[in-house]
């Protein structure tokens, strides 16, 4: 997981998913376990993740709690994602 990896989730977490957070918004901040972002929110964010990452990702392996923060999101993709054809 790369520097640029984390800013771009940020980045569309804080422009796409919640245009106006509330807070500051970093690799480690609580997001689904805070109810800043809901389920349908975390639907679209795996395929940002996915996107950013040049991963697949089985979506029947993936809990909330893998997705809690950008950190453990992009470590979900690292540790479960498989490459793009």
């Amino acid at each position: 997981m790369s520097t640029a990896q984390v800013q771009q989730l940020i980045d569309y977490i804080s422009d796409v998913v919640i245009p106006r957070p509330s807070e500051e918004i970093g690799g480690d901040t609580p997001l689904v376990s805070a109810g800043i972002i809901d389920f349908f929110a975390l639907v679209n964010i795996v395929f940002k993740v996915e996107d950013v990452t040049h991963t697949r990702i089985p979506g029947g392996k993936v809990q909330p709690k893998d997705m809690d923060t950008v950190n453990l999101m992009l470590a979900t993709a690292q540790r479960l994602g498989k490459p793009r054809k």
